[in-house]
């Protein structure tokens, strides 16, 4: 791995365990066995490290959220693909658990998010046009608009929201949280033969979370 692989990989690491206020260049170089003018010599110091990083995370995140723009989830894959989002934003949290401030101090990344939260929300709102044309869901125009908005904060905050009132690190708890929620908030519009998705949620939910609390 080349040295500026190997400082994005390393402050990715040092910014989502101690959080990205807390590590300066000089950690990150400390803890990569390399002099600060060596680290220097790759990224003039830490925002071009964050803008790096962000450019990382965006291209995968978008790549991920427009897979059902452009082509059609099944009603499964709409399940394991809120997985698949919270997985990649847990890889980059530092930037959730950090993020008015981050907005604040980096104009450029501000910009991008907002648009990245645009995307969250058209993806969100065409899963859930398609399950409505299923009839999986039944559902008014202006609950759609709801439950989209409230998926889309979900995805957004719940990582964050969840470590601050357990603190808990166990990322495999946290999404099947995350998504339980999501369901959860479906769950009074599943038509009638698919409520038994609700039922199924739930219990896979709680036998995951108390095969991983034992």
């Amino acid at each position: 791995m080349k040295t500026k692989d190997k400082i994005l990989a390393t402050s990715l690491l040092l910014f989502n365990d101690e959080g990205e206020p807390n590590v300066t260049t000089v950690d990150i170089a400390h803890e990569l066995d390399i002099s600060p003018g060596n680290l220097y010599y790759h990224f003039k110091g830490k925002e071009a490290i964050i803008d790096s990083l962000y450019a990382q995370f965006d291209v995968e995140i978008t790549d991920i959220l427009r897979a059902p723009l452009e082509k059609e989830l099944s009603i499964e894959d709409s399940w394991f693909y809120l997985y698949v989002v919270f997985e990649q934003i847990y890889s980059f949290r530092f930037l959730y658990q950090n993020l008015t401030d981050i907005l604040q101090r980096y104009e450029p990344i501000n910009r991008k998010f907002r648009r990245l939260l645009d995307l969250k929300a058209k993806t969100t709102e065409k899963i859930i046009d398609a399950l409505v044309e299923a009839n999986v869901l039944d559902m008014e125009e202006e609950d759609i608009a709801s439950v989209c908005e409230t998926i889309t904060v979900t995805l957004t905050y719940w990582i964050t929201y969840r470590q601050l009132r357990t603190k808990t690190e166990n990322e495999v708890i946290l999404f099947h949280e995350g998504v339980f929620q999501i369901v959860h908030a479906i769950a009074p519009y599943l038509t009638p033969q698919y409520k038994h998705i609700y039922l199924e949620s739930r219990q896979l939910y709680n036998a995951a979370i108390s095969q991983l609390e034992n």
